[in-house]
């Protein structure tokens, strides 16, 4: 398989991240809200693609302001 060119880590892992991350935080969240039962699966996919939506562009926006904010505090030597 081909993999991307390095300049494309900055979308990619941002993508990686919001797809796992809204998939187990919307599922958590739907499952205490309505519970398991009968329509839980369409439901719970309609709070994850949503969420996704919010997510990744959030992401892109954030993450190098994330990453400035972790250089002022870690030491990266």
């Amino acid at each position: 398989m081909a993999k991307l060119p390095a300049r494309y880590a900055a979308v990619v892992m941002p993508f990686f991240l919001s797809v796992i991350m809204t998939f187990v935080v919307s599922f958590i969240s739907t499952l205490r809200g309505a519970g398991f039962g009968a329509g839980f699966f369409p439901l719970w996919l309609g709070s994850w693609g949503l969420s996704w939506l919010v997510a990744f562009p959030t992401l892109l926006l954030v993450l190098p302001v994330v990453r400035r904010a972790t250089a002022a505090v870690v030491r990266l030597d």
